[in-house]
């Protein structure tokens, strides 16, 4: 079993997300491990940060925040000077009507069929499902940043095995050890983390990998 250093991890993981953004984009981005990436956006583009309970233009200082400004997991966050603040009702309007051009979100499962299970563990408590279906199904893109592996077992599987957020959505794929790409034909391995070899990835992951 490979030892997982998990926030060196995530840091990885939120750092090369941050490279799949174009200037001039609305990027929406989940709870937990996808709260991370603005701080690692090229300085030179200009990247609209959404969050789902109301606000278009998230910055990465959260020092700066007068305390009465949250994201979606209700953590502190910071907003830039032409940011904007509005009601539920207009930011799920902007994320079902189709104008959010990436989705980040982590994930607890990916299959080779581009299905995510994010919200619900089995046997856990859980207060619903969130914006996490909306933002799926509304993004052109969908990315799932989560770690490779959980307690040693793969997180990315032929098939499954968690209540599903959305069928036959995900995009890409971005872990600590590899980016990988859902396709007609299953899964694509794009790039590996040069701490890891490709066969470490290929152990640590069920579903079959076609290598680029």
């Amino acid at each position: 079993m490979l030892s997982v250093n998990k926030e060196a991890a995530k840091k990885w993981i939120a750092q090369r997300a941050a490279k799949e953004f174009e200037d001039g984009q609305v990027v929406n981005l989940g709870i937990g491990l996808p709260s991370l990436i603005p701080e690692y956006v090229d300085r030179s583009i200009q990247i609209n940060f959404q969050s789902e309970n109301g606000m278009v233009g998230l910055c990465e200082n959260s020092n700066s925040s007068r305390g009465y400004i949250v994201n979606a997991a209700g953590s502190p966050a910071a907003i830039q000077n032409d940011g904007a603040f509005f009601d539920s009702i207009a930011s799920f309007g902007m994320i079902r009507g189709g104008h959010v051009d990436v989705t980040v979100l982590g994930g607890y499962q990916v299959d080779q069929q581009g299905n995510l299970a994010n919200w619900y563990i089995p046997g856990q408590a859980v207060s619903g499902m969130g914006g996490a279906m909306d933002c799926v199904i509304g993004a052109r893109k969908v990315i799932v940043t989560m770690l490779h592996t959980q307690d040693g077992k793969p997180k990315i599987l032929k098939e499954c095995t968690f209540p599903l957020t959305a069928r036959n959505q995900v995009n890409r794929i971005i872990t600590e050890m590899a980016v990988i790409d859902v396709t007609e034909g299953g899964l694509v391995l794009r790039e590996v983390n040069p701490v890891y070899t490709v066969a470490e990835v290929l152990a640590a992951t069920e579903a079959r990998l076609e290598l680029a």
